[in-house]
């Protein structure tokens, strides 16, 4: 995306006004780069013969300028291999949000009410992370799918407004905007804890919060006291809560992620004729081979088709085993 809009700055496009943080250090950045390199970006983009992404926010980048037709080269969706998207997002979170809040603030999780801002993979792994360290978790949700689904999982699906109300932490995994906005934060309980597990600090209305008293309690932990006194803690100043207060996922669920980086990035390199510059998702074969690159780690004993139960299903003896619309 740097190496893109860099090359879009040079020929003459402008950026939007940045909408958070983030997106002013971003095009300050790119602003900055093509000033004592002119040229070079746009000779980078002529070059490349694609690119793979991995996160679920820069992969609805490349759907919005694939739609406008202004991709410049192929480009594979990592993120929603199902080697990523649900062992990275689910297991991923299940393991680093309990972490992160712990390192954060020592606080005791048992008994504690906990509000989770969808229910999609990373909301999933997180409320089972909370709900595993003995928290109540109430579930809000847009999607009536999700909702369903995080109703029969056990949890309360409630809106923000009513979570607000009742809850002890917070924890925003949208991918979204305002998810939690100042009024819900003057709404909550003194001492609630907020943070953000989705993407940039926008889920969370933290600009709001800049003309109110902040104390550093450790790096990556702030009290924010309100006109009226009460206090509440904002984790990693509303960014990624596991990256900014602890170590991001285990190594080992990484692992199937930047595997599947590589062999996206192979394909791309020996293949790249048979792929326009459109997006794609990453081949089945190859995401059913990130799966069995780290069965034997685990200790797993994998089951063998035999020619008969291979035709009976209509499957390769040694797959793919699923079509490529199979919900895992």
């Amino acid at each position: 995306m740097f190496a893109l809009w860099g090359a879009k700055l040079e020929a003459g496009a402008t950026f939007a006004e940045p909408e958070n943080e983030e997106e002013v250090e971003f095009q300050r950045s790119v602003k900055a780069f093509i000033a004592k390199y002119p040229g070079y970006l746009t000779e980078t983009v002529k070059n490349l013969k694609g690119v793979s992404e991995e996160t679920t926010t820069g992969v609805h980048r490349l759907y919005e300028i694939a739609k406008k037709g202004e991709l410049p080269f192929p480009a594979i969706n990592v993120n929603d291999s199902v080697t990523k998207s649900k062992f990275d997002n689910l297991y991923g979170c299940k393991e680093s949000l309990v972490d992160a809040i712990r390192r954060a603030t020592d606080v005791m999780l048992a008994g504690k009410v906990a509000a989770v801002a969808g229910f999609g993979d990373v909301g999933k792994g997180s409320a089972q992370s909370l709900r595993n360290g003995g928290a109540r978790v109430l579930v809000t949700e847009i999607d009536p799918i999700c909702a369903l689904q995080a109703a029969m999982e056990g949890f309360e699906v409630v809106t923000m407004d009513e979570a607000v109300k009742r809850a002890d932490i917070f924890v925003t995994a949208t991918g979204n905007a305002d998810v939690i906005t100042a009024d819900h934060m003057k709404a909550m309980k003194p001492m609630s804890i907020v943070c953000n597990i989705g993407h940039f600090d926008s889920e969370i209305q933290i600009a709001a919060l800049s003309n109110y008293k902040w104390t550093e309690v450790k790096p990556g932990t702030d009290l924010v006291e309100f006109p009226d006194g009460k206090q509440i803690i904002v984790l990693a100043k509303g960014r990624l809560v596991n990256l900014g207060c602890a170590t991001g996922h285990p190594s080992f669920v990484m692992s199937a992620s930047f595997t599947n980086q590589t062999l996206a990035q192979i394909e791309l390199w020996t293949k790249g004729e048979n792929y326009k510059n459109e997006v794609y998702v990453l081949p089945k074969h190859l995401d059913e081979k990130v799966a069995a690159l780290h069965l034997e780690k685990l200790g797993v004993q994998l089951s063998k088709l035999s020619e008969k139960q291979a035709a009976y299903i209509g499957v390769p003896v040694e797959g793919p085993f699923k079509p490529d619309h199979y919900r895992y």
